[in-house]
């Protein structure tokens, strides 16, 4: 329980009159006898010092009993009471101080090995480019804008910036966001996040080199909440009509882009949102694939505008868009707002639930995982404060101070990294807009006589809304504007406030606490903060000294700053932590000192600004001082304001802008490389050779026949130093793999192109076939064996037998197989490549497709599809560390310690390394690998597969659900005509292929013997993250027949013929 430091010196103090006592039989509860009783002074503490209600309660019943035997047992059973939290609370710090040596622990082996592995000799080969083209990444800086490092260069930037069109995504999803009217502290959802992107794609979108900034957050069409919230679309106009001068085409400007995905009629809160992440994802996709073609032809000369880079706010946010920018290949930015795994380590030193009641309230392991997904995925963390970075960042395995240091000390040095990447974290306070604040100037002492007693028709109405609570309105004002959150600390700010007599004497105390109806309807946490606050006004009897106005509108809390400015009044914040504190720079902003807590990004903002006074805001006796000294002393009230009002220009939201966009400025540039000038016959609806011949150039660049990836030395990018090398010598292969194969397809066509009856249709000439298919039917089953996996294709192919004949229906195999192995699967099966589509082979980490001359060479390799997926592949050197890993799994029991897992060379591809597991139920479960490769900076996907006997390593952003969307962005077929068929259990991976757009048909039956063990060690429940209510799923029934399925697919609308 927080705040029980008290207990044990009163308990020890007790147990220290217990010997001198004259009666040992009597009550040492009762025992006062002209001296001391620290049991009095204990129980006084209780009910005056402490808010704990149970214990008050108890102590009130003892006072109210007049038995004295009865009495003495009630005040002994709350002393047991207490000494039990107090025992609680010591095994609570135990606890965390066993958490942060295993942390300690397991960061520092990492830091060891992964030193080692970066060994410091300085070899030719070792050497990259020149250090100035060297970035933080280990990326080539070559070509790129250098870094902005004064204000004339800033200036002298942004003009350069002018004849740029740079396209910018935000995601924020949980909350209610609109561009005006905003209602925050509505819900804990709906708070300083929500304001802070709308101002900063306003902002954006007012910079030079900016042509659009989209905000895509969740469509809301309940009758709980605006009609506006179910709007599709919102722009959002510049605060500064100067800005209206430059018209810069159509679609510029910031838009606030609403995605239906989730119940279409609820409005739910973010700790629910998690299993409709996915669909989310897909629409989004959707909107920016469209958006960027439109913007091609608008001021692209017709050429795709992809986004310059993906911002997502937040968890849930930072996992969408990882997502998108694996589907898309564009860079990432992240920034959490607030940290998962320090409010989990908050909650824990609480001690009021347990690791298993915090996950089912708030879905904090899914959450973290998102976050580390985010590190994993992102470029560049933005955050408001270096206490983010050192205290609640480095909280995380995919983020080490000392190692990103090494890291980035050696990219310096222009040597190799081994494959091991951190992300930049970049300090930028958020901005305001100051344009429309003119702070109080004159005599304010003389306009107060008149005003605030009698206040005129023109002042705002809020005004007279807040001074009705006073007595004399005309005392400073201490302004406090927080949602009712017991993080925010509000009850110790009044217990301050009611305890100090000086205080009271010189000043009212004004508290915003978002907007209410009734108590009833506020949630249990807010209501019994509210409830909290109201009983202390009444027991220090402060009405006539407080104001809670009921209501307030977002366009009311500038006037709320001025009137505590007009009444020489301050600004508090006392919250235990604030991740950064925006109503710090409003207030400043307004000509307000501020009292903040010193925990998180006042002391930053205080730094800076050096308007007013920190404190520590478990000290209630420091917060009264604070404010009593800054009310008083009207000197130094006045310094304060100055200094404020002076350094505010640092935070605009210009400012913000300028440093934001240099920051992208220095992501190496990407995008999807296939789509080029030369990109004829993608939309072509031509039947002629012709077409065929010219998607195949199209191609040439991108597919290689083979049968089999063979293994190159490199086993992919050992460096990103050494990439622009690896770039062009695969250029040069991929040529020569191509040009032998277009001329065997060439041949081929005028032998006689039209054999295949199935193909017969308008769109013959396209390759590869599943882009003139209606539907594509995934079988994406996980079966033990091949005959398993043989007969659910079966029972599917026999459901579609007409659509597939006629070709309307095509498939695509999913799995993580080999190509070599689905080779002899369709061997096995009577079954030729043409059969199906595509192949996604390795558990999403490799991509072919059927080739149109199937006898010599069976399949094609999509290479374009491994350029979308290398992003941050750590190469030889991830394959080293695993290969480590692997060697240091052993069963102990056995009597030459057998190693459980061992490497599958002949399995394992430039994009796949392949382990088996001999014994599966002994191997570490993927989030403990995981963690030890993300604590060395490795970055990967860790699959188990096939119950458990294989073990796939991918990139950290390719999967199987990834190639279902890049088969969309690559070729154009929608997802939402996608159906993906699964067994009961599967993959680790399992979770991704049942999520999004696509309709999904789970076989009962199917897989039902996989092993659980496989999902039981995950870090959260998969009931946390599947849809199950999703009217895109459907299950099967066991033992599904081709009628069964057929019915599966009519339930969730999907109509053959």
């Amino acid at each position: 329980m927080a705040g029980n430091d008290w207990i044990n010196s009163y308990l020890e103090a007790i147990l220290d009159v217990g010997p001198g006592l004259d009666d040992a039989k009597s009550s040492l509860l009762l025992r006062e006898r002209g001296r001391f009783s620290p049991t009095r002074y204990f129980v006084e503490e209780v009910i005056h010092g402490f808010d704990e209600t149970d214990l008050y309660r108890s102590w009130v019943r003892a006072a109210a009993t007049r038995s004295p035997q009865e009495r003495n047992t009630r005040l002994e059973n709350m002393c047991w009471r207490i000494w039990n939290l107090a025992r609680q609370k010591k095994q609570l710090e135990n606890e965390a101080a066993q958490r942060m040596n295993k942390r300690r622990i397991e960061r520092e082996r990492g830091r060891r090995e992964a030193t080692a592995d970066m060994s410091e000799d300085l070899s030719e080969g070792e050497k990259g480019d020149p250090v100035s083209e060297i970035s933080t990444h280990g990326d080539s800086t070559r070509g790129r804008l250098p870094r902005i490092s004064s204000i004339d260069a800033m200036e002298a930037w942004a003009n350069s910036q002018k004849g740029k069109k740079l396209y910018i995504v935000l995601i924020s999803i949980h909350g209610l966001i609109r561009g005006e009217n905003m209602e925050l502290g509505r819900d804990s959802d709906t708070g300083g996040q929500v304001k802070y992107v709308v101002e900063l794609a306003r902002a954006l979108a007012s910079m030079p080199g900016v042509y659009r900034v989209d905000l895509l957050t969740r469509q809301v069409s309940s009758p709980d909440v605006d009609w506006s919230y179910g709007e599709p679309t919102e722009m959002l106009p510049p605060r500064n009509t100067d800005d209206f001068a430059d018209d810069k085409g159509e679609s510029s400007g910031a838009y606030i882009i609403r995605i239906p995905f989730g119940p279409r009629d609820k409005y739910i809160p973010k700790e629910l949102l998690w299993p409709y992440i996915p669909e989310f994802v897909d629409g989004a996709l959707n909107h920016i694939i469209q958006m960027s073609k439109a913007l091609g032809e608008q001021v692209g000369s017709g050429h795709a505008i992809w986004p310059s880079a993906i911002h997502g706010h937040y968890a849930d946010a930072g996992d969408s868009a990882a997502l998108l920018c694996g589907a898309l290949n564009v860079p990432m930015l992240f920034t959490g707002h607030s940290l998962g795994r320090d409010k989990l380590e908050q909650l824990l030193k609480q001690g009021r639930l347990s690791r298993d009641e915090i996950n089912t309230t708030y879905k904090i392991m899914r959450r973290i995982e998102a976050e580390e997904l985010a590190l994993d995925a992102s470029e560049i963390v933005i955050t408001s404060t270096k206490q983010e970075i050192e205290e609640q960042w480095r909280l995380y395995d995919g983020f080490d101070p000392v190692l990103e240091r090494k890291v980035r000390a050696r990219i310096k040095r222009n040597v190799s990294c081994y494959g091991r990447f951190m992300p930049r974290m970049a300090i930028i306070p958020p901005g305001m807009e100051f344009h429309h604040i003119v702070p109080l100037d004159g005599d304010i002492e003389g306009e107060l006589d008149g005003n605030l007693y009698h206040p005129a028709p023109q002042d705002p109405p809020i005004w007279s809304e807040i001074m009705r609570f006073f007595t004399n309105p005309r005392k400073p004002m201490i302004l406090a504007l927080a949602r009712p959150d017991p993080k925010k600390n509000i009850t110790t700010l009044v217990k301050a406030f009611g305890e100090c007599r000086p205080l009271r004497e010189l000043a009212n105390l004004t508290l915003i606490m978002g907007n209410r109806d009734g108590i009833d309807e506020m949630s249990s946490t807010s209501a019994s903060v509210l409830l909290s606050v109201l009983k202390l006004i009444d027991k220090y009897d402060l009405y006539g000294q407080v104001a809670y106005p009921k209501h307030h509108k977002q366009s009311d809390v500038p006037d709320i700053y001025r009137l505590a400015a007009k009444t020489k009044g301050v600004f508090i914040n006392p919250a235990f932590i604030e991740p950064f504190g925006l109503t710090l720079i409003e207030a400043a902003a307004h000509g307000l000192p501020i009292v903040a807590t010193k925990n998180g990004g006042p002391v930053d903002i205080h730094r800076v600004l050096d308007n007013g006074l920190l404190v520590d805001p478990h000290d209630q006796q420091s917060i009264a001082d604070a404010l009593l000294k800054l009310v008083s002393n009207k000197h130094l009230w006045a310094k304060c304001r100055q200094n404020g009002l002076k350094n505010i220009h640092l935070f605009s939201w210009p400012e913000h802008c300028k440093t934001y966009l240099s920051k992208i400025a220095t992501c190496r540039p990407r995008h999807p490389q296939w789509l080029r000038s030369d990109d004829g016959g993608e939309s072509s609806e031509s039947e002629s050779p012709g077409d065929s011949l010219r998607d195949i150039h199209d191609l040439s660049l991108n597919l290689k026949l083979s049968l089999d990836v063979e293994k190159s030395g490199s086993s992919g990018n050992e460096n990103s130093l050494d990439s622009e090398g690896n770039a062009s010598d695969r250029k040069t292969k991929l040529e020569n793999a191509v040009l032998s194969w277009s001329k065997g397809i060439s041949r081929d066509t005028r032998k006689g192109g039209t054999t295949e009856k199935s193909d017969q249709n308008t769109n013959s000439g396209k390759f590869p076939p599943l882009r003139r298919r209606k539907h594509l039917f995934v079988i994406a089953v996980d079966c033990d064996t091949i005959e398993g996996l043989l007969e659910a294709t079966k029972v599917v192919f026999e459901s579609a037998e007409k659509e597939r004949a006629d070709g309307s229906v095509g498939f695509v195999l999913s799995t993580s197989l080999t190509i070599t192995e689905i080779h002899s699967f369709l061997v096995s099966g009577g079954l030729t490549p043409s059969d199906f589509d595509a192949y996604i082979c390795n558990s999403g980490s490799d991509l072919y497709y059927p080739s149109l001359n199937s006898e010599d060479r069976p399949f094609v390799v999509d290479l374009y599809y491994h350029s979308h997926i290398e992003y941050r592949w750590g190469g030889e050197g991830l394959r080293k560390t695993l290969i480590r890993w692997a060697a240091s799994i052993v069963d102990k029991k056995a009597e030459s310690e057998e190693q459980i897992v061992t490497p599958a060379e002949q399995l394992s591809t430039d994009y796949c390394y392949a382990f088996k597991v001999r014994k599966p139920g002994m191997v570490p479960p993927v989030k403990e690998l995981r963690k030890s490769m993300r604590i060395q900076a490795l970055r990967c996907h860790i699959i188990y597969c096939q119950n458990g006997t294989r073990l796939n390593v991918i990139p950290v952003l390719a999967s199987r659900s990834q190639a279902l969307r890049y088969l969309y962005v690559r070729w154009g077929f929608e997802l939402s005509k996608m159906v993906v068929f699964v067994g009961e259990c599967g993959d680790t991976d399992y979770e991704g292929l049942l999520g999004g757009v696509h309709k999904s048909v789970i076989l009962k039956g199917v897989c039902s013997s996989a092993s659980n063990q496989l999902h039981n060690n995950r870090s959260y429940p998969l009931s946390d993250v599947l849809p199950f209510d999703s009217p895109n799923i459907v299950e099967a029934s066991e033992g599904s027949s081709s009628a069964d399925i057929q019915a599966s697919l009519e339930k969730i609308g999907f109509l053959m013929g």
